[in-house]
């Protein structure tokens, strides 16, 4: 049994949301003024990587949270 308020955190959500900050991350490393120009396929492999690395430390992020809520704090709510 959950306290009324608990909710889990929808990893799915995370890992979507994680990609999108990846990109902008992205986007803001490698068309900054002060950056040297990028051949395209080097730009997409810098999109694909940041927008992994991000969705997969989010939705880590939020399974990590999940497990410790549901095994070390919700058990001593009830």
């Amino acid at each position: 049994m959950q306290p009324p308020n608990a909710e889990y955190w929808n990893t799915g959500r995370a890992t979507v949301y994680g990609a999108a900050i990846g990109i902008v991350a992205a986007a803001f490393k490698l068309f900054a003024p002060w950056s040297e120009a990028h051949s395209l396929p080097a730009i997409a492999r810098e999109f694909a990587g940041a927008a992994l690395a991000f969705a997969l430390l989010c939705g880590i992020a939020a399974a990590l949270r999940n497990f410790i809520a549901r095994r070390l704090i919700w058990p001593k709510v009830q």
